[in-house]
C-alpha cells in the first residue's frame, strides 16, 4: 500500500470515528450543568473530559487526512476543521483545568461553549457531506424525492436550466456539488461539467453511450462504479432519456427544447414533463410493452423450495426479476424450473453459476428477458449463439467467460441491445475495433479505460476503473 493510499485509507475512518468524541462530551457536558443537583456525577466529568478530548484530537487527524483527497470544498473544510480544533482544545483546556480545581467557578460556562462548538462544528460537517441546504432540504417538499414541476410549454423550455439542471441537482449535486466533490467531479456549473473530473470527461458531447456519466447510470446497481450510490436515490428512466438526448443534441446551455431534433423516444419524456408526470411513474423502458398475467404460485414456490430467488421488478407489474445467487451450483439442473414463468421472466441472475451451453437452450424460450447475467459461467461461443431468440435483451453481462468474437457476431441481430459486459473475456486486440463496427449502439464494457493521449501532455497516464 503507498503513502497515499495509506492516508487515504485513515481519513476514510473519520466519519465513522468522529461520533465518538461527539457522543463523550456531550455526555461531559451534560454532567456538568447537573453536577451541582447530583453531586455523585462530578467524579465522572474529569474522565469523560480527557477522553472526549483524546478522540476529538483524533477526529481532527483523520479529518485532515480525509480532506486531502480534494474531494470536498476548500473553504467549509476549513471552517469545520478549526472549530473541530477549537472544541479539542478547549474540552482539554477545561479537563487540565478540572484536575488542578480551577474551574470551578467557569465549568458550566466552559461546558456550553463545548456545546456550542459541537452544534457547529457538526452542521459544518453535515453540510460537507450532504450539502448546505441538509437540515432544511425535507421542509416544503425539498426531499431529495421531490416531484418534477410541470412545465407548461415544454417546447420554449430551455433544456438545461429548466430540465437537465433539476435533475442533477436532486440526484447528483449531494456528490458532486459546491459541497462534495467525489472523485473531483462538479456537476452544478457550466464551467465545471464540461471539465470533468479525475477519471477525465464527464460527458462526449454528442455521444451519450461514450460519456461516463450515462455509462455510469447504466451499469447495474451492485456494480462499485454505478452512480448514484446504489443508498442514493435513483435516476427514473425518463430521467436518464433526458440526460441522453441532452448530451446527444450536443448538450447546450442555452438552446430551447424546440431549436433541438426530437426522436420519437423523447417525446413521451416531453409531454410527461410537461403534463407534470414524474419519471419515477413512467413505464420503466426495460420492461416489454405487453402486460402478463400473474406467476404461477406452484412454479413460484417451487422455486423457493429450491433456494431461487424471484421477487416483482415492481409493484405495478407481473413481471419478474430471478436470481440463482444462492443456488449456483445447482443451476444447470434447476433452471428447468423456470419454465412455467417465461412469460412474467424479464431479468435473469446466473452470476458464478455452473450454467453451461445446455442450459441456455433453456433460457432461449424466455423471449421476455431485458437483463442477463451470465458472468463467470462455462458458456462457449455455441451457446450463445442460442440466445439469438430474445429480441427484447437489453443487458448482457459476459465477464468472466470464455466468449469471443465469433460468439458475438452471432448478437448482431438483437437490435435492442444496448449494453455487453466483456471484460476478461476471450474478445483482444483488434477485436475490440471490429466490434465496436458491428455493435455502433451497443456500449462494450472492457471493465477498464485508458485516458486518451494528447501531443501536449508530457507523461503516460492509464486509470483502470475497476479499484
Amino acid at each position: 500500500m503507498t503513502m497515499l493510499a495509506l492516508v487515504d485509507f485513515i481519513g476514510r475512518f473519520h466519519p465513522v470515528w468522529v461520533h465518538l468524541p461527539i457522543g463523550i462530551l456531550l455526555m461531559a457536558c451534560l454532567f456538568q450543568l447537573f453536577a451541582k443537583r447530583y453531586p455523585l456525577l462530578k467524579p465522572a466529568i474529569p474522565v469523560l473530559l480527557f477522553w472526549g478530548a483524546i478522540t476529538a484530537l483524533v477526529s481532527c487527524i483523520t479529518g485532515y487526512l480525509l480532506s486531502l483527497t480534494g474531494d470536498y470544498d476548500e473553504a467549509l473544510v476549513a471552517q469545520h476543521q478549526w472549530m473541530g480544533i477549537a472544541t479539542a482544545a478547549i474540552s482539554l483546556i477545561l479537563y487540565v483545568a478540572t484536575r488542578l480545581s480551577l474551574a470551578a467557578r467557569y465549568a458550566r460556562f466552559g461546558a456550553a461553549i463545548i456545546l456550542v462548538l459541537i452544534m457547529i462544528t457538526g452542521h459544518l460537517g453535515g453540510s460537507l457531506t450532504h450539502g448546505a441546504d441538509y437540515l432544511t432540504a425535507g421542509i416544503g417538499g425539498g426531499g431529495a424525492e421531490q416531484e418534477i414541476k410541470p412545465i407548461p410549454n415544454i417546447q420554449e423550455a430551455v433544456l438545461y436550466t429548466d430540465v437537465v439542471q433539476p435533475v442533477l441537482q436532486r440526484k447528483c449535486y449531494s456528490c458532486h456539488g459546491s459541497s462534495k466533490q467525489k472523485g473531483k467531479l462538479r456537476l452544478d456549473g457550466e464551467v465545471q461539467i464540461l471539465k470533468g473530473g479525475k477519471d477525465g470527461k464527464a460527458i462526449e458531447s454528442g455521444k451519450p453511450d461514450e460519456s461516463i456519466l450515462v455509462k455510469r447510470l447504466l451499469l447495474p446497481l451492485n456494480d462499485d462504479d454505478h452512480m448514484p450510490p446504489k443508498e442514493k436515490p435513483q435516476l427514473s428512466p425518463n430521467e436518464v432519456a433526458i440526460l441522453s438526448w441532452w448530451i446527444s443534441t450536443g448538450n447546450s446551455f442555452t438552446k430551447k427544447v424546440k431549436e433541438l431534433p426530437q426522436p420519437d423516444k423523447i417525446k413521451p419524456v416531453l409531454a410527461a414533463l410537461q403534463s407534470g408526470r414524474s419519471g419515477n411513474t413512467a413505464k420503466n423502458t426495460e420492461l416489454p410493452e405487453d402486460e402478463v398475467g400473474a406467476a404461477d404460485e406452484g412454479a413460484l414456490t417451487k422455486l423457493k423450495e429450491a433456494g431461487i430467488m424471484a421477487v416483482p421488478v415492481s409493484n405495478e407489474t407481473n413481471y419478474l426479476s430471478v436470481s440463482f445467487v444462492a443456488a449456483g451450483g445447482r443451476a444447470q439442473e434447476l433452471v428447468k424450473l423456470l419454465e412455467p414463468l417465461k412469460k412474467q421472466i424479464v431479468w435473469l441472475k446466473l452470476d458464478d453459476s455452473n450454467i453451461n451451453d445446455e442450459g441456455l437452450a433453456v433460457i432461449a424460450k424466455f423471449t421476455h428477458l431485458t437483463r442477463l447475467q451470465l458472468a463467470n459461467t462455462k458458456i462457449t461461443d455455441e451457446g450463445l449463439s442460442q440466445l439469438r431468440s430474445l429480441k427484447q435483451l437489453q443487458v448482457l453481462n459476459l465477464v468472466g467467460t470464455a466468449v469471443t468474437e465469433k460468439g458475438l457476431a452471432s448478437l448482431k441481430e438483437l437490435k435492442s441491445l444496448r449494453t455487453l459486459y466483456l471484460y476478461k473475456t476471450g474478445v483482444g486486440g483488434a477485436a475490440w475495433a471490429r466490434l465496436k463496427q458491428s455493435f455502433p449502439k451497443v456500449i462494450l464494457d472492457s471493465g477498464g479505460y485508458v485516458v486518451p493521449i494528447l501531443p501536449t501532455d508530457t507523461m503516460l497516464v492509464t486509470a483502470d476503473n475497476k479499484k
